[in-house]
């Protein structure tokens, strides 16, 4: 019997939940699946497989050895993928996610000059204002806005730091008047993207002054790109990061309110699984909007 056959049937049959589906994914049958299974229980000594319900489950034992196997057959993967990927050209489909403001503003813009470099790798991204689990939802590289990653198994690289800003437009300023302190915030109409951190709660210094106040948003989304055209169209004071409206502040279609105080700086990240042997497609990507970053030098705006 071939052992690196059996650990797949256990790995697979442990996930997918009958011997059937894993014979399947394996295209081997279903009587050569429990074949292997057999053999490697017979040879280890030990019941892996409780076979008493309609669908299969792991022992205690089987449970300790199928994450090794999982372990084992991960490495696997990704030793053949590194010497795969050092000898012919970069393919497969990368998948990304990010907010959808950052993957409007600095992934789609990029990936015409990406697939001209690496014509054979296809470009999947998930816009997502939550953080979804990397490994789980096989994810090769997100984009996040927090200071660390609770998964050891996750790595982290730093893209840029950026400011968190109040701004609003011309016409609201010029119908409300500008607040020139930050109690005066309670009268005005506050835009509010709720998945940001303690998002009801602003944080300001200025010259070793704290200020902390609470806001009653006039509108909540859990869209930044939402609170942004409000904000363009009148609606009120948004709080954004100013990686997404920098451009907009340039135009003068929005205008900096409390300038003079700062709200905690936030720290832009490439978050990746952590792997021996990284696909060549995440590296290359990843390498290419690093690079990009370093080269447009994005901090030096966002963080005044």
């Amino acid at each position: 019997m071939d052992r690196l056959t059996e650990l797949e049937v256990l790995v697979h049959t442990a996930e997918l939940g009958t011997l059937s589906k894993a014979a399947e994914l394996l295209d081997i049958s279903t009587a050569s699946a429990t074949r292997h299974l057999a053999a490697l229980e017979k040879r280890l000594s030990v019941r892996l497989i409780e076979r008493n319900t309609r669908r299969l489950s792991l022992t205690p034992a089987g449970h300790e050895f199928y994450s090794h196997c999982k372990s084992l057959l991960g490495q696997l993967r990704d030793a053949e993928a590194s010497l795969t990927t050092s000898l012919v050209e970069p393919m497969g489909t990368l998948t990304i996610t990010s907010s959808i403001s950052f993957a409007m503003l600095h992934i789609s813009p990029l990936l015409v000059e990406f697939k001209r470099a690496y014509p054979k790798i296809n470009v999947k991204i998930l816009g997502e204002n939550h953080y979804c689990d990397i490994i789980d939802s096989g994810i090769d590289l997100a984009i996040r806005i927090r200071e660390f990653e609770i998964d050891s198994n996750i790595t982290i690289r730093r893209l840029a730091h950026t400011r968190r800003i109040l701004a609003a437009s011309p016409d609201y300023l010029r119908s409300r008047g500008a607040p020139t302190d930050v109690e005066d915030l309670y009268n005005h109409d506050m835009l509010l993207y709720n998945h940001a951190y303690q998002p009801r709660i602003l944080n300001f210094s200025k010259e070793g002054v704290s200020k902390s106040i609470k806001i009653d948003p006039t509108l909540e989304t859990n869209d930044g790109q939402i609170v942004r055209s409000a904000a363009i169209f009148g609606a009120g004071i948004l709080v954004q990061p100013k990686y997404i409206v920098h451009d907009d502040l340039i135009a003068g279609r929005l205008v900096p309110v409390l300038d003079d105080w700062s709200l905690p700086t936030l720290t832009i990240n490439i978050a990746f699984q952590e792997r021996r042997y990284m696909p060549a497609k995440t590296r290359l990507f990843i390498e290419f909007l690093a690079n990009r970053f370093q080269k447009e030098r994005y901090e030096r705006y966002w963080m005044r």
